[in-house]
């Protein structure tokens, strides 16, 4: 005899596992993230709010390309990937540069240099008429 409600032969039916993935509670989440991450972006910038004069020039014009000054711990000079001698130096900047003394210039020199002949190399550009010479270091490994 069979009772009412079961199957066939008495055995009660087991509900499976449920194979799909619930996503609402991951989507959810993901909003609300979304959402603060949107409000709290601009309170993120740093700085000082300055009101900057207007003005009707014209954008400076930065095309161009720096050139690049580098020196190797033997003391050889190089214009780029040219070698130059420290006598030359100074007319081939012009020649790369046109002319202009506003043209920016970057000295890159080895590590192992000495200060004073850094110095020397950024002395001899300046008093070639260059105004905008700066060095380039390279950040520390594990530095943002």
């Amino acid at each position: 005899m069979a009772l009412a409600g079961r199957g066939g032969n008495g055995r009660r039916r087991r509900s499976r596992p449920e194979a799909e993935i619930n996503v609402t509670p991951l989507v959810d989440v993901m909003l609300v993230l979304l959402i603060i991450f949107m409000v709290a972006a601009p309170m993120m910038t740093s700085g000082v709010n300055v009101d900057l004069p207007k003005t009707s020039a014209s954008p400076v014009n930065n095309d161009n390309k720096p050139l690049t000054v580098s020196m190797k711990a033997d003391g050889t000079i190089y214009l780029g990937d040219e070698r130059v001698t420290p006598e030359d130096l100074v007319a081939r900047l012009k020649a790369a540069s046109d002319n202009d003394p506003t043209r920016r210039i970057f000295v890159r020199a080895d590590a192992k240099i000495d200060y004073g002949q850094v110095m020397g190399l950024m002395g001899r550009i300046t008093s070639g008429g260059f105004t905008h010479v700066a060095l380039l270091a390279q950040q520390p490994a594990g530095e943002p």
